[in-house]
């Protein structure tokens, strides 16, 4: 694996075309009986797979799911070793080489609660030293609303970190980034200042 890579610029690219090949069945889970339902894992695998199957051949960054951090020596003094999230695209066994860290969840998921998401976002950026934190949300519900109420909330969870937000309202149709959650001067001015009284 090639150490110190710049990024991969691409990856923006690869979850759209990715996104845009997941089908109505991994997209909403058919149900015996009922309406199709969301279903956060069979949608992930799916992303997972169709990323996998287009990833380039000589990246430096592997793509990985749902590493379990809670052994890893490092992010024990980092403070997220209990910390899983749905896609990391790193250099496994080099700390210098994580690139994005993302979290995924349906959209009515998401009007219920997105705290453990953007904590889990914020602290794999601001601690970790992930380049890129995605917040990746899938179903029909995913409009303007929504998208604020997430911004409203990344205030409160992740003041001091950016963290892009991107929505997938369809089967069959590529996500899209729709905005950046920013952290603004003062809010980050207000978290390194509470930082240093703490210590």
């Amino acid at each position: 694996m090639v150490k110190g890579a710049n990024g991969m610029e691409e990856l923006s690219d690869l979850i759209a075309i990715a996104t845009a090949h997941i089908e109505p069945g991994f997209f909403r889970l058919n149900i015996h009986g009922g309406p199709a339902v969301y279903r956060e894992r069979v949608y992930c695998y799916e992303l997972y797979h169709q990323m996998r199957r287009r990833w380039p051949e000589e990246c430096a960054f592997t793509l990985n799911g749902e590493v379990d951090k809670i052994a890893h020596p490092i992010l024990s003094q980092l403070g997220a070793a209990g910390y899983k999230p749905d896609l990391l695209v790193h250099q496994p066994g080099y700390m210098g080489g994580n690139h994005a860290v993302m979290e995924v969840k349906s959209a009515l998921a998401a009007y219920r609660g997105v705290k453990k998401d953007l904590t889990t976002l914020a602290l794999f950026r601001r601690n970790v030293g992930y380049a890129r934190a995605i917040y990746l949300i899938y179903g029909e519900e995913a409009e303007d609303d929504l998208a604020d109420r997430i911004a409203a909330k990344a205030e409160m969870y992740a003041p001091d970190v950016s963290i892009e937000l991107w929505f997938h309202t369809a089967a069959l149709e590529p996500a899209t980034q729709v905005r950046t959650l920013q952290p603004s001067a003062a809010d980050v001015h207000s978290v390194r200042a509470t930082r240093r009284r703490s210590r």
